[in-house]
């Protein structure tokens, strides 16, 4: 039961880091120009890229710490703090800067990156999503490793059929809708975020958890 509640932790904490109710509008107005091709080729696309980065954080993010000599615990607090970040630009209905740069912005705008690049990496699979994902993957050995897998691949099954259909959905939730849903994954990630850097924090502090 504890293992379930953990991969269902993981699967809401993804969903709310990669928000794709936020990256809709972005979508939309990439797909909107015509050296982009269709939308579902450039939601298929990105929902991949997404996807095998963060397979990748989950099989090779315990290398990783190892290599850089960082404790799961002081990785848990940054990786929070990470999150919080995100997650108070969220609050605010706004892609932040931990997300994508006011440079990177005027780049997509200006059709001067790929699609991928802003939208499946940073915007949607970023430091906020690696690093819950190496987080997660720290707690057991090649089974756990293929359920995160897993849970990934769900993410991002709900992703691409979202993205898919984003004109849609843009249309029929417009800005409020869309900010309004943003808005609570925000809260749920903030919420997150602090449980995620108390847990990091008691690690490196033995003393709190008395």
């Amino acid at each position: 039961m504890i293992q379930l509640q953990e991969y269902l932790r993981y699967i809401v904490t993804l969903t709310a880091v990669l928000d794709p109710f936020l990256a809709i509008p972005i979508f939309i107005s990439v797909t909107g120009a015509p050296e982009y091709g269709g939308s579902r080729r450039l939601a298929q696309v990105v929902t991949f890229t997404v996807f095998f980065v963060l397979a990748g954080a989950a099989l090779f993010g315990e290398s990783l710490l190892k290599a850089v000599g960082a404790s799961l615990a002081a990785f848990q607090v940054g990786g929070g703090l990470v999150l919080l970040l995100m997650a108070l630009a969220m609050l605010n209905a706004k892609v932040g800067e931990m997300r994508q740069t006011r440079e990177e912005a005027a780049e997509l705008e200006a059709g001067e990156a790929s699609g991928v690049v802003p939208l499946a990496v940073p915007l949607l699979a970023g430091p906020g999503a690696i690093s819950t994902t190496i987080i997660a993957a720290q707690a057991g050995g090649w089974a756990h490793i293929i359920a995160l897998i897993a849970c990934i691949a769900l993410v991002c099954a709900l992703l691409w059929s979202l993205l898919r259909v984003a004109p849609s959905v843009g249309e029929r939730m417009g800005t409020t809708g869309l900010n309004v849903a943003t808005r609570l994954l925000g809260l749920i990630l903030a919420a997150i975020a602090i449980q995620t850097m108390a847990e990091g924090l008691k690690r490196l502090f033995p003393t709190l958890a008395q």
